[in-house]
């Protein structure tokens, strides 16, 4: 039989048509990419708890959890770094407007029906776009070797002269909780930027994250830490570290714990999985294993510590601090040059 270039033509076609068919069947007759068996998390610390809840989602769904762990600084450098390639299918943070910036910058994609987002604290749900899983408050741990008393009892007791040399603070610019207890108590306090300036005076150590920070307290070499995550503070004293802890009555800031589904996301299932399994019983009972405050209001906080209702807070503008924040830093790291 002789083909005419027409002809040929139309069986190279229906050819590739075949095959083509034959290569969904064996897929399953799914055009959509299949997701990865693997999913990519950036989270903030504590690590224990990121890696717990980890392994909890691999043991619940048979999915592997690739797992960077840093500071909310950390795993925002990395976006950023990555910003022409993402890499990340989930995003946990510790600072509720540092999650706001990714929204506003509609990097997030929406989950609009996670399961038990109806039992979160009610303002730690951004649309579907952030959920507060869990959160820290921040407060005055203090070291009862140096003091066996509660010291002082509000955010300026501490530029008295009895205090010099004594005080330590996480550096805003490493720690997103310690910029948002600035930018919280600023928007509260709109001349209080005194306060940073005599606490300057007084010789205020402003070095590292909250880790650090809060090692400098139990080592004595500083006797207080101003604006630490309590967590850390409870579960050091839970292992004997010779720590007290008390909240200002003037008020603080309570950081919700965001986590969120990034709209690069290639997996998008799997990652809705995964914020599903952060607002289950199990995730939240590790939260309160690790003192921190949990997301659900039908969960209690550790025995152990202050729950949500037992902190004074103070009058929160989220977006006032979003949109702030960045001058905030550049203020106070011109007065603790």
């Amino acid at each position: 039989m002789k083909f005419t270039r027409k002809t040929l033509t139309w069986l190279t076609v229906m050819l590739a048509a075949v095959m083509l068919t034959m290569a969904l069947v064996a897929c399953g007759g799914d055009t959509a990419e299949e997701e990865s068996n693997v999913l990519v998390v950036y989270s903030a610390g504590p690590g224990g708890l990121a890696n717990n809840i980890a392994e909890g989602f691999t043991a619940a769904t048979g999915i592997q959890v690739d797992l960077f762990q840093g500071t909310t600084g950390a795993v925002l450098g990395r976006l950023e770094a990555e910003s022409n390639n993402p890499n990340a299918d989930v995003v946990v943070l510790a600072s509720w407007p540092a999650g706001m910036g990714l929204y506003e910058e509609g990097l997030l994609l929406q989950y609009s029906d996670a399961a038990n987002a109806n039992l979160l604290v009610p303002e730690w749900n951004l649309d579907g776009y952030l959920f507060g899983y869990s959160a820290s408050a921040l407060g005055i741990t203090y070291n009862t070797n140096v003091f066996p008393d509660q010291p002082g009892t509000d955010w300026d007791s501490f530029t008295d002269s009895q205090f010099q040399d004594l005080v330590a603070m996480p550096d805003p610019s490493l720690s997103g909780s310690a910029l948002d207890f600035l930018a919280g108590y600023i928007s509260n306090n709109p001349e209080g930027w005194s306060l940073f300036t005599d606490l300057a005076a007084n010789g205020i150590e402003v070095a590292g994250a909250n880790r650090p920070a809060l090692d400098s307290v139990v080592s004595g070499s500083r006797g207080l830490v101003l604006a630490g995550v309590d967590y850390m503070a409870y579960a050091d004293m839970a292992r004997g570290e010779p720590l007290g802890i008390f909240y200002p009555a003037s008020g603080t800031v309570i950081n919700p714990r965001p986590a969120m589904i990034m709209a690069s996301t290639n997996s998008p299932n799997n990652a809705r999985a995964f914020i599903d399994y952060l607002l289950s019983d199990e995730a939240q009972q590790m939260v309160v294993d690790a003192y921190i405050l949990p997301g659900r209001t039908d969960v209690a906080a550790h025995p152990d510590r202050v729950g949500l209702d037992g902190i004074p807070q103070f009058e929160i503008d989220w977006n006032w601090m979003m949109e702030n924040q960045e001058a905030i830093n550049a203020q106070f790291q011109e007065i603790n040059r």
